[in-house]
């Protein structure tokens, strides 16, 4: 179950071997053990752009997910990228008063669950199901000991 992380400019702050095993025991809860994640820590600049162009939104967010979609069967199976800004991770994480390293798993869960399909953009309801799987996967990530919240 590879778990490939790529660091460029903003992301280059950022430790990438801790955010790699807690990103294994991802998908270990999820069910995706054999699967292939790529996930790439950038800066915000370049955040912006990728947001610009695949959803027309002029501003640096904090995570984006593509999920890996090919008609192809490849082993093994490709889930997708998450990509995350560690510049807008580190400003979220001062005004949550929270730590980096708690901020950038908490990315990494919601790009992860975005994508297993799901999605909080659309409804309240589907709003609620991915925040109570999200809590359910930290909550567990904590009771297996990968982190400590």
């Amino acid at each position: 179950m590879p778990v490939e992380i790529v660091r460029r400019d903003g992301g280059k702050k950022f430790p990438a071997r801790r955010l790699k095993k807690v990103a294994l025991a991802i998908l270990d809860l999820v069910g995706q053990k054999n699967t292939e994640l790529s996930v790439a820590l950038i800066g915000d600049r370049e955040m912006q752009q990728l947001n610009a162009q695949y959803r027309g939104k002029d501003y640096a967010t904090d995570v984006l997910s593509f999920p890996f979609e090919t008609s192809v069967a490849l082993s093994p199976p490709l889930l997708g990228d998450v990509i995350i800004s560690v510049d807008k991770a580190s400003a979220q994480a001062r005004e949550r008063r929270r730590t980096l390293d708690d901020e950038m798993i908490t990315l990494l869960i919601h790009g992860i669950v975005h994508l297993l399909g799901y999605d909080h953009e659309r409804s309240t309801q589907d709003a609620r199901i991915m925040t109570r799987l999200e809590k359910k996967i930290l909550r567990q990530l904590c009771e297996r000991e990968v982190i400590k919240v």
